[in-house]
């Protein structure tokens, strides 16, 4: 084999073991990471703030002027 055909062969050797690398250090963190609680959405009649509470909440009480509200339904 000539050299530059060495140095094309160790090259992409590398690149293709770091994606792998990368890939399965990708999969990992997203199998093993902490995954996005699903909050409800709410939105202010009175002021018109914009703010989540937890998924089981019903009725939520604005954070800023105090207000009782439903989700908003998307």
């Amino acid at each position: 084999m000539s050299i530059p055909h060495l140095l094309v062969t160790y090259v992409v050797l590398a690149l293709g073991a770091l994606g792998g690398v990368g890939i399965f250090s990708e999969l990992r963190r997203r199998r093993f990471g902490p995954t996005h609680p699903e909050d409800r959405v709410f939105r202010c009649k009175k002021c018109g703030l914009v703010y989540t509470d937890d998924a089981d909440a019903d009725r939520s009480r604005c954070t800023q002027c105090g207000k009782l509200n439903e989700p908003v339904q998307f």
